[in-house]
């Protein structure tokens, strides 16, 4: 599990290290334009809608390793190429390979986490998962900021490719990972051998992924988007405290993590997700204070940093709650594709958010707060129907845990993952 640990920090390093410098890297250094610039953003999302379906069923058939180092290897190569291409189909593949390999990591490592943790351990676990991948991600921003030249393009090469020596290093820390046996799909019960078929009969876990596509749409969709536009069009908001409010982001979820763990971990995880609802609505409102509440410029940057700090906190309290729910429901050996399901829902959102949210932010400004206002809502009474259709075991673990300990049965690995 600490290998695991590592390499999640790893992997979230060498996303931080280069993504944000992507535009400035291809549009001016390499000088290919914005409109190629913005295609490669783009094929960084479809590389990703493509590549994911595959993904858990070679994650199912061939257990989560092998996949994360055939995925590791693909994005060495891929970051490599994009600090060695000039050219516009060069720097579009290499973009692709990539897009595909980053996207792959995320489920290999949660199937990972679902091998080698119980149902007692594993919110723990993810909760930790999502600390250091936040943790990577603003190291990585951070030392890349100080590389990057764009009046040379040999220190983008240099970021590139430590960026690829990054995923190779990993390569070698997960190579000595021994996984616990976990159930493979020829393992698997007949009824559960449908995989995609099976998956969306399982009206809990459809029910999971639209919440989901709803979750990283109205949050995560508009942090480098929409919000962003907003920030600076309506409410003013200059550069650095933009900046500064997403490091509140990010320190709100380090320093809330685990403080944040003992309180969800003792209630339902359908409602923990209802509260998240609500505290992004808040943020929501703030953010609407910022831009059309006519106040002073100190005011609206304060209500403009609260509103990425809110997130922090919902961000925090999602992360032992979503992915071992997605973990729970799926049947024994299909955890690879469930996870895969999931992070399909994730890239979808991601890449349909900033198209509808950029827009909205910079020019619709009171419609931008209320659709999303209304998005947050719209999670809340979400949660709350997918709560009826869990059952104990799945929205209250550990209450389902402390039932079997009184019997006399086993306390962790008595309810099956299907149950």
């Amino acid at each position: 599990m600490r290998r695991i640990h590592v390499g999640n920090a790893l992997s979230a390093f060498g996303l931080g290290f280069t993504v944000p410098y992507l535009y400035v890297y291809v549009a001016q250094v390499r000088g290919l334009g914005a409109v190629t610039a913005g295609m490669v953003l783009a094929v960084f999302a479809v590389a990703a809608l493509i590549v994911l379906p595959f993904a858990g069923r070679a994650i199912v058939r061939r257990g989560p390793l092998p996949v994360l180092l055939a995925a590791l290897v693909t994005a060495a190569l891929g970051a490599l190429s994009l600090g060695l291409a000039s050219t516009s189909a060069a720097v579009l593949l290499a973009a692709a390979a990539l897009g595909a390999g980053q996207a792959v990591m995320q489920p290999a490592l949660a199937t990972m986490i679902v091998d080698c943790s119980t149902t007692e351990t594993r919110s723990r676990a993810f909760a930790m998962q999502f600390f250091l991948q936040n943790l990577g991600l603003g190291i990585g921003g951070l030392i890349g900021g100080h590389l990057v030249d764009t009046s040379h393009v040999s220190s983008f090469t240099l970021l590139f490719a430590i960026e690829a020596a990054v995923f190779l290093l990993l390569v070698v820390v997960m190579a000595t990972v021994r996984i616990p046996h976990a159930p493979k799909m020829e393992d698997a019960p007949a009824s559960a051998k449908g995989s995609w078929k099976q998956l969306l009969g399982n009206r809990a876990m459809v029910q999971l992924c639209v919440l989901g596509f709803v979750l990283f749409f109205a949050c995560y969709g508009q942090f480098e988007s929409g919000l962003s536009a907003y920030g600076v069009e309506a409410a003013g908001i200059s550069t650095s405290a933009l900046g500064t409010a997403l490091a509140a982001n990010t320190a709100m979820i380090v320093v809330a993590q685990f403080a944040v763990l003992k309180f969800v971990e003792r209630r339902r995880r359908s409602r923990v997700i209802a509260a998240v609802g609500l505290i992004w609505a808040v943020a929501w409102l703030a953010a609407g204070y910022a831009g059309l509440g006519h106040g002073s410029a100190e005011m609206a940057t304060a209500a403009f940093v609260s509103t990425y700090a809110l997130f922090g906190l919902g961000e925090a309290m999602l992360s032992p709650t979503v992915a071992p729910l997605v973990a729970d429901l799926a049947p024994s050996g299909l955890a690879g594709q469930y996870n895969s399901a999931f992070a399909l829902v994730k890239q979808l959102a991601l890449a349909v958010g900033p198209a509808v949210g950029g827009p909205m932010g910079a020019a619709l400004h009171a419609p931008y707060i209320v659709t999303f206002l209304l998005f947050s809502l719209a999670i809340s009474v979400l949660a709350i129907r997918l709560g009826r259709r869990l059952t104990e075991a799945q929205d209250q673990p550990w209450r389902a845990r402390s039932r079997v300990v009184q019997r006399g049965g086993a306390p962790t690995d008595a309810i099956p993952a299907d149950a």
